[in-house]
């Protein structure tokens, strides 16, 4: 067969140039889309976002969200919508939360409660450490241990020392079994080594009058659900549950100063977002919420609802989720407490 040299060359030619008009338009689609990502992480947020929360309108955590959404908000520049999804131990809540794309426009309000959820409820339907990402803590307070002002008992030494020489003659009274303050009673009597009866209620109130009424020896509940009964000089303050003094009560001791070593309990919440949300995004809106968090008024807002504001690291915020895992399990197993 005759082939002459030109067309000994162009066969090759035509394959090669083939093969670029294919090749060509795939990089550009994967350089575009190196150069989309960042620049949507940098234009971020360009609409507004999501904030979901397990509890509903006019707690607490409700109240201090919304303060948060409102200055981030101005912050960011764009509007933070609430979502109050309570129930199913924060599954509902987690659900929503995680059925949008993990872009950092919904985002989720995790707390210790989370962590007490995941030992108490057979079907969570979540894993709060595989299935989120944290961003950082808002909020603490510590619990305090309350006796009736006119009561015999002026401390909580006085407590322990009863509970000694009587055991299981005093009552102890929190809200609902497997609640925080319930498990932070639980978790008393056993870093005591004391015998107490704990006695739940239904809520705050009903708590009140068994104290008032002489019902109980003790409750053990927020700092905030107790304002009322505090600022009326109808019930006293003995003790906080934290390592150390809350800087909205100086001077009332912590229960480790009354003797209790190595109890600490303290209830917080935090932003997290959904696992995947780009590091960018995160870094983000962490750096915008400690500056939030740092203000004067809003540090003023929440210390008036008895609430402390404070932001972390991603990783503080993280790891505190996750050791409250391990604490809480080991608590509720040892108090022989049934899963839900």
């Amino acid at each position: 067969m005759n082939m002459s040299i030109g067309q000994q060359v162009s066969t090759p030619s035509r394959r090669i140039v083939t093969l670029m008009k294919s090749i060509i338009p795939a990089l550009v689609l994967v350089l575009a889309m190196a150069v989309e990502a960042p620049a949507q992480e940098n234009d971020y947020p360009s609409r507004e976002i999501s904030l979901v929360i397990p509890f509903g309108p006019g707690g607490i955590a409700d109240i201090t969200a919304r303060i948060v959404a409102d200055s981030l908000g101005k912050k960011l520049g764009k509007q933070i919508v609430i979502l109050n999804q309570p129930g199913a131990g924060g599954s509902v809540a987690a659900r929503v939360a995680l059925n949008g794309e993990p872009d950092g426009y919904t985002l989720a309000l995790l707390s210790n409660g989370t962590a007490v959820s995941v030992p108490l409820f057979k079907n969570l339907q979540f894993d709060p450490v595989a299935d989120f990402v944290p961003v950082s803590s808002l909020a603490y307070f510590d619990f305090v241990f309350v006796t009736k002002a006119d009561g015999k008992f002026k401390s909580l030494k006085d407590i322990l020392e009863a509970a000694r020489a009587n055991p299981g003659a005093l009552n102890v009274g929190t809200i609902n079994v497997g609640s925080s303050q319930n498990l932070a009673a639980e978790l008393f009597k056993s870093t005591a080594g004391v015998d107490l009866t704990i006695v739940p209620y239904k809520g705050t109130p009903d708590l009140q009058v068994a104290l008032l009424g002489g019902e109980l020896d003790l409750i053990i509940d927020s700092q905030t659900a107790l304002k009322a009964a505090l600022q009326q000089n109808q019930a006293v303050a003995i003790a906080s549950s934290g390592s150390a003094r809350s800087i909205l009560l100086p001077d009332v001791p912590t229960a480790q100063e009354e003797g209790v070593k190595g109890f600490d309990v303290t209830s917080w919440n935090g932003i997290f977002a959904p696992a995947g949300t780009p590091q960018a995004v995160v870094n983000k809106l962490n750096t915008a919420l400690v500056e939030v968090l740092g203000d004067p008024d809003v540090k003023k807002r929440f210390a008036d609802l008895g609430v402390e504001a404070r932001s972390s690291t991603p990783q503080e915020i993280g790891d505190r989720l996750k050791a409250d895992i391990d604490k809480w399990s080991k608590v509720i197993k040892d108090a022989g407490i049934a899963r839900q």
